[in-house]
């Protein structure tokens, strides 16, 4: 068979040679950097963690006057007691807030002693926040009450004390929040006979129960007072809030919810007061967590929605 003639490849080794002399040409127009690979693209840097404010609670501390008084009236005992049992439940409940870094005080002389023993120098750290609270009323009395139509008599202790808790700013020493705060009980006949008369002693169980109450209600407003509750969540009637167990928050409660409106000032100072709040609602709280708590709305809902500001209605 005889080859074909060498003129039937002309065309075709012509036209590669076209193709190649147009890619070459093609490439030469482009860039240096666009011959090359491209380079990976370096990852968005981490958006950093909010950092925790430092609050350094003080000692827990009676006023002067009410130490002389219990001393007049042989308390003096409870007193200590009560402001000893205070101390060590207030940590523990803003602890239990999760929104910040809490620096004991009064456990100072115990961590000094064990950096001590393990060669370190102690240094607390620095606050943001220094909370302060007085102890500045205490009573212990009875009631005793007689029903002539059925000729009982019932009798009562009353236990009563109050607290003023003041937050400050720990570099500039400016008053943040000052609120008081009130707790009482009242034992029925059957309890005050296993617990101490009139003038006793506080009991155990009263001191713990009061000062729980009275450790939450502080550590609340603090809390309440750098960072309001709000609400994370909506789905149909039902909310979730940003506060859970050991924060005074429980079933059954009533708390309003406000919309933000715009910043506040004040007109003669200049100083900001915060923002607008307007209510939008009302939500029962239906369930509590270890972090959150989950309620449903009542009544009309006229704008709840995430990121709203509630505050419990206090009965």
């Amino acid at each position: 068979m005889k080859s074909a003639p060498a003129l039937f490849f002309r065309p075709l080794s012509l036209r590669r040679s076209v193709a190649l002399s147009l890619c070459a040409s093609a490439l030469a127009v482009l860039p240096a950097s666009a011959q090359e690979a491209a380079p990976a693209a370096a990852p968005a840097p981490a958006t950093p963690a909010p950092a925790l404010k430092a609050v350094a609670i003080a000692k827990i501390k009676a006023t002067p006057a009410l130490l002389a008084n219990a001393e007049g009236n042989q308390r003096r005992n409870s007193i200590d007691r009560m402001s000893q049992a205070l101390d060590g439940q207030l940590v523990a409940a803003l602890q239990q807030t999760r929104k910040f870094t809490v620096l004991a005080r009064s456990d100072a002389d115990a961590l000094i002693e064990e950096n001590a023993a393990a060669g370190r120098n102690f240094s607390f750290g620095e606050s943001d926040l220094t909370l302060v609270v007085t102890i500045d009323d205490f009573q212990d009395f009875t009631q005793t009450a007689h029903f002539a139509a059925i000729n009982k008599t019932a009798t009562k202790r009353v236990i009563r004390f109050s607290t003023v808790a003041k937050l400050y700013e720990t570099k500039t020493n400016k008053l943040v929040e000052t609120a008081n705060f009130q707790e009482q009980t009242l034992d029925t006949e059957e309890e005050l006979a296993n617990s101490a008369s009139s003038g006793g002693e506080l009991s155990d169980s009263l001191l713990v129960a009061l000062t729980r109450r009275m450790s939450e209600k502080v550590a609340q407003r603090v809390a309440d007072a750098a960072f309001p509750a709000r609400i994370l969540a909506k789905t149909g009637k039902t909310v979730t809030i940003n506060r859970g167990d050991g924060t005074g928050i429980a079933a059954g409660q009533l708390w309003e919810v406000f919309a933000l409106g715009e910043e506040l000032k004040d007109p003669d100072t200049g100083a900001s007061l915060g923002r607008e709040e307007i209510k939008v609602g009302q939500i029962r709280v239906q369930r509590v967590t270890a972090r959150t708590a989950q309620a449903e709305i009542t009544g009309e809902d006229l704008g709840v929605d995430r990121g709203a500001v509630v505050r419990r209605v206090e009965q």
